[in-house]
């Protein structure tokens, strides 16, 4: 079942954001997300949170200035998803402008795993670092440091993963969410952490008087890298996440773009001069991430790290065509998931853990994203490792905090779980494949206490009805200019309509033409087959359709009522 809801409206704040000179729909849309003042929306980057709040940022910046002045080699261990290789592709690129000697390494996820592990260690040792920088990963990587220690190798953790009982002895951590931090944002992406310190260090070298004779970077010029990664990574959209988004996107716009996201940009098809911010989590991020679940993120890595048109485009062209081969994989895995769920009775359970031992590692994420869509269920899905291991990635619902329930579940059955961590939406795992029917009976029964029926149950938050002029390309143009994401989130209406025509495409989408008063709409319910009844009430999201060179609106349907 589905509820439709529409979300409150305070008043008085659309009336001073109205008054304040924001657009009448934006007013509205942005009342409802909390916004009472016009000053609240300003994104310029002088109102960014300054690095000297974030605990560590200083002693960051003091110590890669300490290793560029010695000429030491610096190697940045990244994650292999999207905010991991934009948080790589920034730190390369800023300390590259600072003069570092600095080169990257990125795990290989079916080989050594996340993060910093002892097995990673000993790969980076190879290359002889001085220093090591992690981004996006290393809050959790005890014992990796300590082996990287005993090398004589230093440490600088920068993450924004969730902190274990046990902090790594590292020679510096960075991380809003480590115990004794101040910083006001706790929802910096990793990549959003990793410009954070490259502040910190330009501040540090400019403090010794290192641009006496020289200008000093732009790091400015690494804010597009910074918007893709914080979006990609479905970090919530808080104000200074949105600054660093919004300064992001003003720059592709403007044409001031790194050649490998232009790249992609153009192999998605989309239009970088009309840059929004859902073309970085739906076009351009998947495209990167795919990589990284099928091949090595060093490909993505080099994509945002060269400066050459021509080798940018025949990397994105490549990812391209990881990314194809990710659906098709997707699509066969997404066929055994309708058989396993055929066999389960969701009504009775709070959460799902699925496996199959032919399902492909890198894709078990999209795979929980896509059942936890469609039963409303947190949902873990698990692949085969090695050495009688498997590895899950969990997707979640409001209601439950994923990384928490796993903490929870570990405490209670000591040694069950090998690995864990995460976020409140997101988490991984990692158990003996004998021990999956004790994982699916503990996670349930966590779930089953912390969930309450209404959790449960799919609600779709809307901002109402949409007034019958406002149904036009304008408006769509108005909405993408914005900022929106994860707790800021792009606006969906909802009508009733008297369904017109439907018809199925590709056996999988919903083609509806729909109407309202006097007006018809085309709309589309992407990987939704069913058919839907004569007068419905529907959830949808503004859309524009480029057909033969002309433009029309197009409803994007999320649900419908019922």
């Amino acid at each position: 079942m589905t509820r439709i809801v529409a979300r409150a409206v305070p008043m008085r704040a659309n009336l001073m954001l109205e008054q304040g000179g924001i657009h009448p729909l934006l007013a509205r849309l942005y009342a409802a997300r909390g916004i009472k003042s016009a000053d609240e929306l300003d994104t310029s980057l002088g109102k960014l949170i300054p690095p000297q709040d974030m605990k560590g940022a200083l002693d960051a910046g003091r110590l890669l200035a300490d290793s560029i002045a010695a000429g030491e080699r610096i190697l940045i261990v990244a994650d292999y998803d999207c905010d991991g290789a934009t948080a790589c592709a920034v730190g390369l690129r800023a300390l590259r402008m600072f003069g570092a000697n600095v080169d990257y390494l990125v795990p290989n996820r079916f080989e050594t795993g996340y993060g910093l592990s002892p097995e990673v260690v000993a790969i980076a040792a190879a290359k002889k670092p001085d220093l090591i920088v992690t981004v996006d990963n290393g809050i959790a990587s005890v014992e990796g440091i300590a082996a990287a220690n005993a090398l004589g190798i230093r440490t600088l953790v920068t993450d924004h993963h969730l902190p274990g009982d046990v902090l790594p002895h590292a020679a510096v951590i960075v991380n809003p969410n480590q115990p004794g931090c101040t910083f006001p944002s706790k929802a910096l992406a990793g990549v959003g952490v990793m410009f954070y310190v490259a502040l910190a260090l330009r501040a540090e070298l400019r403090q010794r008087g290192a641009f006496a004779d020289k200008p000093e970077p732009n790091l400015g010029s690494l804010l597009d890298l910074v918007a893709l990664g914080t979006v990609a990574d479905v970090v919530p959209l808080d104000r200074n996440n949105r600054i660093l988004v919004a300064q992001g996107l003003n720059r592709m716009r403007a044409g001031q773009i790194q050649p490998g996201l232009k790249a992609l940009f153009n192999i998605a098809g989309r239009d970088a001069d009309h840059a929004a911010s859902f073309d970085l989590g739906f076009a351009v991020g998947p495209r990167l991430n795919a990589a990284g679940r099928l091949a090595d993120m060093s490909l993505g890595i080099e994509c945002l790290i060269t400066d050459d048109p021509s080798r940018a485009a025949n990397i994105a062209q490549e990812l391209d065509s990881i990314n194809r081969e990710r659906r098709s994989i997707e699509a066969d895995m997404q066929t055994d998931t309708e058989s396993l769920l055929a066999g389960i009775d969701i009504g009775s359970r709070a959460s799902l853990s699925i496996y199959n031992p032919d399902w492909h590692q890198g894709v078990i994420g999209i795979l929980a994203g896509r059942v936890r869509e469609k039963t409303h269920r947190p949902t873990f899905a698990f692949a085969r490792g090695n050495d009688g291991e498997v590895k899950a990635s969990g997707r979640s619902i409001p209601g439950l905090h994923l990384r928490d329930a796993l903490d929870l579940v570990s405490k209670r059955h000591p040694n069950l779980l090998l690995k864990f961590g995460g976020h409140a939406a997101a988490a991984g795992l990692t158990l003996r494949e004998d021990d999956l029917p004790r994982f699916d009976a503990a996670f349930e029964e966590v779930a089953q206490q912390l969930l309450t029926p209404a959790d449960l149950t799919r609600t779709i938050e809307t901002d109402g009805a949409l007034e019958d002029g406002y149904y036009g390309i304008d408006t769509v143009r108005v909405i993408e200019n914005s900022i929106w994401g994860q707790h800021f989130p792009a606006p969906v209406f909802t009508d009733t309509f008297r369904v017109l025509r439907q018809r199925v495409l590709k056996d999988k989408h919903l083609k509806l033409t729909l109407q309202k008063g006097q007006s018809r709409y085309e709309a589309i319910w992407f990987n939704h087959a069913d058919a839907l009844p004569d007068q419905t009430q529907l959830a949808f999201r503004l859309s524009i359709n480029e057909y033969n060179g002309a433009q029309s609106v197009q409803l994007m349907v999320e649900g419908a009522a019922g």
